[in-house]
């Protein structure tokens, strides 16, 4: 197996050790290094931080303080033993936050995986605190809300791992959902620009559905991240080659 190559500024061997802890055989398979690879746009964006996390700025639009730690695919374990617990793509550890970044790129715009809740879920008090997360939930596992772009499971789950362990911290929790809105496939056919508008709405609407419980969730665009980090100075260079290598985002 051959190691994945990093943009400059990204600590190798501590990114690739951190890709190995995530399921889904992602490096030996391949899947990695292909052109439409969402690890490998976080790992190569947000890598470069692993080493210099005061470095990287509260992202656009999300309430979270100026970093102390930052980590790739990080387990976040819920409230019991055994059985599977989320990685999340990025964990941002800050004085009052912890910080969860689910990033994509392609994957809205795929045909949706089918998501379901293990009956652990249904066996814990989620607090006041989780109320419209856990409506949301039986929403979805009765069928009578549906999301066709949007993982809304997912992001589900991440949340109640990210506030059971923001509460063993005793720091608030935050869910960046930070997407991208790729024109086209690596083989050039065009991305369906109605499926764009879907997924916003989607976005939208997962977003008023949980809004004001204890996981705050903070939708934020690819673009407008690599728009921020190249009006610094100390970041500007890392920002291009992350535009350039992974193309318009």
């Amino acid at each position: 197996m051959t190691n994945p190559t990093f943009l400059p500024g990204v600590p190798a061997e501590a990114a690739f050790a951190a890709l190995r802890r995530a399921p889904g055989n992602e490096i030996a398979s391949g899947k990695f290094t292909g052109p439409e690879s969402s690890s490998a746009l976080s790992a190569n964006a947000f890598g470069w931080f692993l080493d210099r996390p005061e470095d990287l700025p509260p992202l656009p639009g999300v309430p979270m303080a100026q970093p102390t730690e930052v980590d790739l695919t990080v387990e976040l374990h819920l409230p019991w033993q055994g059985g599977r617990h989320p990685f999340i793509d990025v964990l941002a550890l800050t004085p009052t936050t912890l910080t969860g970044v689910v990033s994509k790129r392609y994957e809205p715009f795929r045909p949706a995986k089918k998501t379901e809740f293990s009956e652990d879920f249904d066996t814990r008090d989620w607090g006041t605190g989780m109320a419209q997360y856990t409506a949301l939930r039986h929403a979805i596992a009765d069928g009578s809300q549906t999301y066709r772009h949007l993982d809304a499971a997912q992001l589900i789950k991440h949340a109640y791992a990210l506030r059971t362990q923001a509460l063993k911290r005793a720091r608030g929790a935050v869910l960046v959902y930070l997407h991208a809105a790729p024109a086209d496939w690596a083989n050039g056919k065009p991305v369906d620009p109605t499926a764009h508008a879907r997924h916003a709405a989607e976005i939208a609407h997962f977003a008023g559905a949980i809004r004001g419980d204890d996981v705050a969730f903070a939708p934020v665009k690819w673009i407008d991240v690599l728009a921020q980090w190249s009006r610094i100075p100390a970041l500007a260079a890392h920002a291009k080659a992350v535009a350039n290598t992974f193309g318009p985002i």
